[in-house]
């Protein structure tokens, strides 16, 4: 599980810190900066709630060189 993250879509709304705060943080008028690039697995959830939740779609997950549709909410 590798994130990946737009800043030109960032606009530092802090949804992903919410929803995984170890592994985002979004200082003040800032954009997000990933703490854990590769989290472990048991992050996996906390992790595609921040993707879900992303306001810009600003950020993705991918596996093993591919995306996770599941993680950006398409059906």
């Amino acid at each position: 599980m590798k994130i990946s993250v737009d800043l030109d879509l960032c606009q530092g709304h802090a949804v992903c810190q919410f929803e995984a705060p170890t592994v985002f943080a979004v200082p003040k008028r800032g954009q997000v900066e990933i703490l854990e690039p590769s989290p472990d697995p048991e992050l996996r959830e906390a992790v595609a709630g921040a993707i879900r939740y992303c306001p810009t779609r600003a950020l993705s997950l991918a596996d093993d060189g591919e995306t996770d549709d599941a993680a950006k909410g398409a059906h």
